[in-house]
Formats: C-alpha cells, structure tokens, sequence
C-alpha cells in the first residue's frame, strides 16, 4: 500500500505532533508499505527531498508559523502534494490545515483521504464562529476523522452535520521509551523533577516555576526543564528572583533520541499545560515507569489519574505544589510508574496506534 502524509512540521522538528506523525510513519514502513510525507522547509538548510527510517520526505516553503503561514504553506504544497498522490492508495492529513491542500490534490481521483484533528490551535480556531464554520467544511472533506483526545473529537463533531470523529490517542514506541539507564547523574539525591515541555505561555512553565519555591518547603527538590522557546529567558530571570535558580537547570531542545534517558533520570515527570491535547510527552514520560502530575486540562485526565500519578489545576502554583510535594512523600511512587508504563503499553503503543490505521486505510481502499 502507498500511503502519503500531509503535515506542517515532521523531524527534525520537536513536539507532539512530530513525534505522532514520525512514529506512524516508521511503523507503516516496518510493516512493508510505502510512505511518503510532504512537510514543510521549517528549519534553514533543510533538504527539500530526503529519506527518513525509510520515508520520503518532501518540503515545500513556509512563511511563517502561524495560521495563515500554515494555509500559505497548505496552498503553496498543493502541486508537490498532487505528484506525490499519483499513485496513492489513501492520503492522511495530520491536522486542519493539511485538509484543503490533500482534498485538492484528489480532485476526481477518487482516493481516500483521512483527517486527524491534533492540538490546542485547533480548540481555539473552533471557538470562533467564522473560523468554525471554515473548519467544518474542512473536516466534511475528509472520508474517516481521528482526534488526539476526546476533547477535540467533540469539538470537531459539532463544527457541521454529518461530522463524525473518532478518538485514538497518540501512541509511544514503548521500545525506545522504556525504563532502563539514566541520562544525568543522581547528584546530591535531591527530588529531580522533569519538565519535558516548549516554552510557551500556554505550557504552563512559568506556573511550574513560581511552584518550585513552593514545593521546596517542605521537600528537597530540584528540576530540569527539557525544551526551548521564546519564554526561556524570562523563566530564567524568574527562577531566580524567586531564590530557586539553583534547583532548576534549564537544558533547552534535546534531540529526541537523547529523551529517553533524560526522562529516567528524574523521580517525577510535570506538566503545567493551560492547554492540552493528548500529550505525547507524558505518555512518552509514562512509557519510560516515571509517574506523571499534570494539570486537568484537555486530554491529559484521559490519560493520567491517581493510579499512574495526579491531577492539579491548571494555573495555580500552590496547588502544583501540594500534588507535587504529596506525590514525592508517597511509598508508592514508584508503583504508579510502573502502572503508567503497563497502561501505555496496552493501550496505546505504537504497534496498537498502526494496526488501528491500517484497519481504517484497508476499509476505505475497499470501498473505493
């Protein structure tokens, strides 16, 4: 089978929805189908064609990262989208706007085309009446509609009649992400916290570092923070002012083959997220035995509870603090990680995300 992938971002890119589309894609070509993705030239001194764990890459310009820079790019991809389809036997768009770009490259062909609905970008566009409306036509375009977490699912299901979506979690190579040998040394055996997040306002980062001072009142804690951004500086300067810039070590983007034993090296995984999809961090974190305390917002509760860590409200460093602090002085710490990885390995690895796409590619190749 051929299977062609349109998506804005793809590796060396660092984030959820890179790591979603990587992993689908190197475990559809292990399965023996071919894959090609038409991406973006998001990075200076990317190639425009290339090879990737056995996937042809293909980018085309992108004028900026933002919604518009992504339909600009969406529309500009169009004719390098049409060629790579030729011959496709379904084509998949990762995420809203590589919609329009895949439906006009099937014009009269024929072909299936599949949607999954990812990211905050997405909740956010659909709040909005105009935008609304735009992306419902969008999504009717396409013939089977994924979403990341049950959150955007009902979303995109009220966006227009007929429009029916169905949750598959992202899913984790559970053979890379597992427990095994630490990246960083233990140090003075302090509490190590991992913030395996982008700094962004709507990660939540600042809101994790006005909790540190917090939480090391009443337990001897330290942090490292695992990706880069435009709020790095500022996060920086606020550690410490607030008298914690000793605790928390800021490593910046990591590549994704270093994530591993970066994440095995702390005791606790943390995710501050105002906003959320499913995240691939924590599943990726929980893949690897590290308990998870997140914040209740989006699809994280869909995936992180009391068994496998906690839950606290989002923006409210006092009570990040206290899950923290009452996740740390738990004898059972441990055991939650161990049940994170056992939850992620039978619902959603990477094995389990493939199979349930090709299930989908089949029935609709079948009907064509």
């Amino acid at each position: 089978m051929k299977i062609v992938v349109h998506c804005v971002y793809f590796p060396p890119e660092v984030g959820g929805l890179e790591s979603h589309v990587h992993y689908l894609c190197r475990g559809l070509v292990a399965r023996g189908h071919r894959v090609a993705v038409v991406t973006s030239l998001s990075q200076p001194g990317l190639p425009a064609h290339e090879e990737i764990d056995g996937i042809r890459v293909h980018r085309t310009p992108l004028p900026s990262r933002t919604p518009w820079g992504w339909f600009a790019h969406a529309a500009g991809s169009t004719p390098r989208t049409r060629a790579a389809v030729a011959d496709a036997d379904v084509v998949h768009a990762q995420a809203f706007p590589s919609l329009l770009p895949c439906a006009l490259a099937l014009a009269g062909s024929g072909t299936p085309l599949v949607c999954t609905l990812h990211t905050s970008h997405f909740l956010r566009l659909a709040a909005r009446p105009f935008t609304a409306f735009a992306l419902g036509k969008l999504v009717q375009l396409s013939h089977h509609n994924f979403a990341a977490s049950k959150e955007i699912a009902d979303v995109g299901e009220s966006l227009g009649p007929g429009i029916e979506v169905e949750v598959l979690v992202n899913g984790v190579d559970t053979g890379v992400f597992r427990p095994g040998a630490a990246a960083l040394p233990p140090g003075d055996r302090r509490w190590r916290l991992a913030v395996p997040r982008r700094l962004f306002p709507k990660n939540g980062v600042e809101h994790f570092v006005r909790a540190l001072p917090l939480a090391a009142e009443t337990a001897d804690v330290e942090a490292v923070v695992i990706g880069d951004g435009p709020e790095r500086a500022r996060l920086e300067a606020l550690a410490g002012d607030l008298g914690v810039g000793d605790r928390i070590e800021f490593l910046g983007a990591r590549p994704h083959a270093e994530m591993p034993g970066l994440l095995r090296s702390a005791d606790l995984a943390v995710f501050p997220s105002l906003v959320e999809a499913t995240s691939v961090a924590a599943l990726e974190c929980m893949a690897c035995g590290l308990p998870v305390a997140a914040s209740a917002v989006g699809g994280l509760p869909e995936i992180v509870d009391d068994r496998v860590g906690a839950l606290f409200p989002p923006g409210d460093p006092a009570a990040m603090a206290s899950c923290l602090t009452g996740l740390l002085a738990d004898e059972g710490l441990r055991r939650r990680g161990d049940r994170g990885r056992e939850r992620v390995v039978s619902r959603w690895s990477n094995e389990r995300l493939v199979d349930r796409h090709l299930e989908v590619y089949r029935r609709l190749g079948a009907g064509r």
